[in-house]
């Protein structure tokens, strides 16, 4: 009898386990995008963001955009965190979501916390939407098809476990290269400053448009039902990485505007 108790506490443990693992850009990847743009803050930005913050970090903030999912209080802020277009289409040209899409949703986060007649509460929910909408621009499948949720109904097995496309690019294959999020923003490419201000350029709208091309590259790569192994972390897992970086770098160039 004793036994039996042991492994069904086991079994519940592993469940467990892998329920919050599916949970995990995924935190991972969130975390990243927040570490790496505390290295490119400038004094004043780090002073006013620390204060609004109440001390907490971007890293530890940035995942707080899906924790609120769990809330039917935010709701309305569902949609804001991806946008779905044709794969021959752009921004400017796509149709809207009228509940909003990444695009309205980092604006109004901007417009929020520089109205100085905003509660710093206020301000402050969304600094923190606004780290987490930026991280999840970069991922590519936040830019997806409409018809299968940015991939979430894509489904595919990764090293032999049912999943999906999106998952993959949120967290499998981040997680599964088992280094924490300090370490994968550590290890983080060396770029110039040239590189970094390119990087920096452009229009919100610039940056959708140019994941959407990485978006559709993911498509085309992968067939639906296909099981993605090392060969698939081989060709992407570097790519994953520097969208993070990217999004970190750009994350750093929003705030310092704002403050």
């Amino acid at each position: 009898m004793r036994t039996k108790i042991i492994y069904v506490m086991v079994a519940l443990m592993a469940f467990s386990f892998n329920v919050n693992a599916s949970k995990k850009w995924g935190q991972t990847g969130h975390r990243v995008v927040g570490k790496i743009a505390d290295e490119y803050l400038t004094n004043k930005a780090k002073k006013e963001i620390k204060k609004l913050l109440n001390n907490k970090s971007l890293a530890f903030v940035s995942t707080y955009g899906d924790e609120i999912k769990s809330d039917k209080r935010y709701n309305e802020f569902y949609t804001w965190h991806y946008i779905n277009m044709d794969l021959d289409g752009n921004y400017e040209d796509s149709e809207k979501n009228p509940k909003g899409d990444l695009v309205t949703g980092i604006e109004y986060c901007k417009k929020i916390i520089q109205d100085e007649n905003a509660s710093d509460d206020d301000r402050a929910f969304y600094l923190k939407m606004l780290v987490h909408l930026i991280g999840d621009l970069h991922q590519p499948m936040h830019i997806g098809l409409k018809e299968d949720k940015g991939g979430n109904d894509f489904k595919v097995k990764w090293h032999y476990k049912d999943t999906n496309l999106h998952r993959v690019w949120d967290s499998d294959m981040i997680d599964g290269y088992d280094m924490s999020y300090i370490e994968l923003a550590e290890n983080a490419d060396y770029l110039s400053k040239d590189e970094v201000k390119e990087i920096q350029n452009g229009t919100l709208v610039d940056w959708v448009n140019e994941v959407h091309e990485l978006s559709k590259e993911v498509y085309a790569s992968t067939e639906p039902g296909e099981n993605l192994r090392y060969q698939y972390s081989y060709k992407y897992l570097n790519v994953a990485r520097k969208q993070l970086q990217i999004g970190g770098i750009r994350l750093a160039k929003v705030l310092n505007e704002l403050f």
